[in-house]
């Protein structure tokens, strides 16, 4: 093995947290990730990590050793790309995670277009709405749907995302259309079972804040299926436009309390920082950005 394929291993494992999660990721036996982390650090002359039952951490030559490889990688790959037709089609594995509803009705058609203008490129989809470890897990890119608070990820803004009140109109002929916060007490809520989206925040005319806190009537932990079952005449969701889009087109959903909008988001992809951003996820994300730049098509309309 050159001494670039030893680089390469021994920033995946620092990378990837661990000499068994590099070996997962590289699709290899995890003695062999071992035997090249001793080799390089024979041929080295020094220790680049120090290893113990529970964990390992790098050495200070190690930290040296992981900049400055991380460096060549990257202007290595740089060279190699100046040098071949940038046109030319990528190869290589693309591994992706993203929100399941948003995947579904947003990504299939850009990535369908990404796939037949790159045939050689192998593409690997994760659809999920639990907020995978992109290092941990081997991932090149994820799509958040979020405020981002994760200092160790960068990220690129793809959209703005709404969020609306919604509820079918036989709910509301039957219920009552709520006007202020203070209505919503009256009403059954079907709520989204994440985190982030609980409470419910809406901003007033008056540019008043609202946490609007309520015992929900259903909880689920997928958009579509709450999406159904406000279409049903169950209740209120607080969703995204981009999930709602179409039943708010169609009339079979209709917003409620325009004066008092839910918080934004902003759809974002985002890559580890420690590690060369191949140009494969640099294309990609620049391709998606590129798609969904301006006013989402899903909020034309509405």
């Amino acid at each position: 093995m050159g001494q670039l394929e030893d680089m390469e291993a021994f920033v995946r494992i620092i990378d990837a947290g661990s000499i068994s999660q590099a070996a997962n990721q590289l699709g290899v036996v995890k003695s062999a990730i071992s035997r090249r982390l001793v080799d390089l650090e024979v041929r080295l002359g020094v220790q680049l990590l120090n290893r113990t039952t529970r964990k390992s951490h790098l050495t200070e030559a190690g930290k040296q050793y992981y900049d400055r490889s991380v460096q060549i990688l990257a202007d290595v790959a740089e060279i190699n790309a100046i040098t071949s037709n940038t046109k030319a089609a990528l190869n290589g594995t693309l591994k992706i995670s993203a929100p399941l509803s948003f995947g579904l009705q947003h990504l299939a058609a850009p990535i369908n277009e990404f796939a037949a203008l790159h045939p050689n490129l192998v593409i690997h989809m994760d659809f999920n709405d639990r907020q995978i470890d992109l290092i941990a897990e081997g991932y090149d890119v994820a799509i958040r749907i979020a405020e981002l608070n994760d200092s160790t990820l960068m990220a690129s803004k793809l959209a703005p995302i709404r969020r609306t009140l919604c509820a079918s109109p036989d709910y509301l002929a039957r219920m009552g259309v709520p006007a202020k916060p203070s209505d919503l007490k009256k009403h059954h809520i079907l709520q989204y079972a994440n985190a982030q989206s609980v409470p419910w925040q809406l901003s007033g005319p008056d540019g008043r804040k609202h946490t609007i806190t309520l015992p929900a009537k259903i909880v689920a932990n997928n958009g579509d299926f709450l999406k159904q079952i406000a279409k049903e005449g169950h209740g209120i969701i607080s969703s995204p436009t981009f999930i709602v889009w179409q039943e708010l087109a169609s009339g079979e959903l209709v917003t409620i309390m325009d004066d008092y909008p839910c918080s934004a988001l902003n759809a974002y992809a985002v890559y580890p920082q420690t590690r060369h951003l191949p140009g494969r996820v640099r294309l990609f994300i620049d391709f998606l950005k590129d798609k969904f730049g301006g006013e989402p098509y899903w909020d034309k309309g509405i």
